[in-house]
């Protein structure tokens, strides 16, 4: 029988002989948000990239001498303050998101699972902060690909700022549920090259304060699935060379 790469489906015996021997178990926990992403991407974008990367890493790791990769159940709701205004957002506040991981990762630490890492794609300033927090409280990984030293092996788009429902994220979606995507709307959306990070430092609160009329920054006509799936390979090895790191530190 294969073995899951789901922490979920696995009997309570299973979890337990996880800590008793054998390969170093480490638990990937997805993050995202439910928020809208334009006209033409789906509200669970980030946590649909969260989810692929864990699964990703953790199929790739199957069978590994050195660690047991499996992917926790995720939170898939966040801080969406920035996106208020349009339908679908659903917005949980910092305190909430900064106590449930805090909440997983204490008590699955607590039965000896002293490796986990945080798998965030939703990247409003407050959400990230409370993400942080967390994994400093608990002791564990974030894989945080906001820091510059991930940004910069990321797409253009994403290091210029405009990555929300652009080309970054919805290529990423075109490779993982294309279905998912509406691209007769994709196609014709004109680029909107909004720098995130500066209009939220210069005190803009919203997307529409910050000219994102239809929620949306960026070029979404851009994107392919080619360029979805080069990304995801990406993130999917930043993730693996993050759980080694993890173990071996």
């Amino acid at each position: 029988m294969t073995e899951p790469v789901r922490f979920a489906e696995l009997t309570s015996p299973q979890a337990g002989a996880l800590v008793d021997g054998g390969p170093t178990p480490v638990l990937l926990l997805p993050v995202g948000a439910v928020e809208p992403h334009g006209p033409h991407a789906p509200l669970g974008t980030d946590s649909i990239i969260s989810g692929e990367i864990c699964d990703r890493a953790a199929r790739e790791l199957s069978g590994d001498a050195e660690v047991r990769t499996l992917v926790l159940p995720a939170i898939s709701y966040g801080v969406t303050r920035y996106s208020a205004g349009f339908p679908g957002s659903v917005s949980i506040s910092a305190d909430t998101v900064h106590a449930l991981v805090v909440d997983v990762c204490t008590a699955l630490r607590g039965q000896g699972f002293r490796h986990i890492v945080i798998v965030n794609n939703h990247f409003e300033p407050e959400h990230v902060a409370a993400l942080r927090r967390a994994a400093a409280q608990t002791h564990v990984a974030f894989l945080d690909v906001t820091r510059r030293r991930s940004a910069e092996r990321l797409t253009d788009e994403f290091r210029s700022g405009a990555a929300h429902a652009g080309r970054y994220e919805t290529s990423i979606v075109q490779a993982i549920r294309p279905e998912l995507v509406d691209t007769e709307r994709m196609s014709a959306l004109p680029e909107l090259p909004v720098n995130m990070p500066v209009a939220i430092a210069a005190g803009k609160t919203d997307f529409i304060a910050m000219g994102m009329d239809e929620a949306y920054c960026g070029a979404p006509a851009e994107a392919t699935a080619a360029e979805g799936e080069a990304t995801l390979l990406i993130l999917t090895t930043m993730l693996i060379e993050l759980i080694r790191e993890t173990v071996r530190s």
